[in-house]
């Protein structure tokens, strides 16, 4: 409480202009809550992200701004409205999620950042992929991704690799190779710039870039020994809590997709057990991504020869129970 009332007085203290201090501020909470997302459940952080956002976008209306310091502040909400939006369909609730998503764009056309603008493209796209709505990915990835030809951060290779998921979605090989052959050649160039440095969901690690290629193969329905491979090493990439590219959800991502390829190759005893430490992932973390993901791997599980083994029909009542309780997401 002593923390937060200093906070008020802080934003609350320069009157007729926004201080040095106060920037600082709102620096330090945007660079912890970035760091922040993709490592804590969204309970942990759902309250402080949307006060700080409130706090900006406070500061942007006041009139109180220099014209220096305008552009920060907009990529401040920019930043800030695109965790929110992330939160928004973390929680199963796309429509929220896509307007805040076009909050945080005009935040970003405002502060004239490309990054930014091709990052709330890529938004766009995850949040109608999980939508089940592939041809809008596809289309949101694809503007993100002319935006961003130019940028030498990782946000173009993101977009290439949402252009091969909803592209798998779609039954289109030839734009996945192409899309993520792409991506490979571009890793090669990347130059960190202002978003990579954000971390967490602002930056495509080699890591996560490896679950996206695997993930656009196990949608195609792929398996075999190389993708087992490479789905393994997905995982591992995503192993140690402590890495700085570590995060729940695309560690429990990669496991489901690794229990697909696995499926795929008529493994059944590694599908389930790549799949269990998902299961096993406590309510608060149990967020709308998961859980498609999960349901993926029970959809697999009602074909093919294994459908009728005991462990292909305990696994899919299990799986199906999966959502059904998560207690400790924020309230709506």
């Amino acid at each position: 409480m002593a923390v937060r009332r200093a906070k008020d007085f802080l934003l609350g203290a320069d009157r007729e202009r926004v201080g040095e201090d106060t920037l600082g501020l709102l620096d330090d909470e945007v660079q912890r809550l970035a760091a922040a997302y993709p490592r804590e459940p969204l309970s942990a952080i759902w309250d402080d992200l949307l006060e700080t956002q409130e706090q900006v976008f406070r500061l942007l209306e006041g009139g109180r701004v220099r014209p220096s310091q305008l552009r920060d502040l907009n990529v401040k909400g920019a930043v800030l409205s695109f965790m929110v939006a992330k939160g928004f369909n973390d929680m199963e609730v796309p429509h929220q999620a896509l307007t805040m998503t076009r909050v945080a764009a005009a935040c970003a056309r405002d502060a004239e950042h490309a990054g930014l603008i091709a990052a709330t493209e890529g938004l766009k796209s995850l949040i109608t992929y999980w939508a089940d709505k592939p041809t809008d990915a596809y289309h949101y990835a694809s503007q993100g991704a002319a935006v961003a030809e130019h940028q030498r951060g990782t946000v173009g290779l993101w977009l290439l690799g949402l252009q091969a998921r909803a592209a798998a979605v779609l039954g289109d090989e030839e734009t996945v190779r192409t899309a993520n052959q792409q991506a490979a050649d571009r890793r090669e160039r990347v130059v960190p710039d202002d978003l990579d440095a954000l971390g967490g969901l602002f930056t495509y690690a080699p890591e996560k870039q490896l679950y996206y290629t695997v993930e656009a193969e196990a949608l195609l329905g792929r398996g075999g020994a190389q993708l087992v491979q490479q789905a393994e090493q997905a995982v591992q990439g995503f192993s140690d809590p402590t890495a700085p590219n570590w995060a729940f959800g695309d560690l429990a991502g990669s496991q489901c997709d690794l229990a697909l390829v696995r499926l795929y190759g008529g493994d059944l005893d590694g599908a389930a057990a790549a799949i269990r430490p998902v299961l096993d992932l406590p309510a608060s973390h149990r967020n709308s991504g998961i859980i498609m993901s999960a349901m993926r791997v029970r959809h697999a599980l009602t074909g093919g020869p294994a459908r009728e083994a005991v462990i292909a029909r305990d696994l899919r009542a299990e799986i199906e129970a999966f959502p059904t309780s998560r207690p400790a997401l924020p309230h709506r």
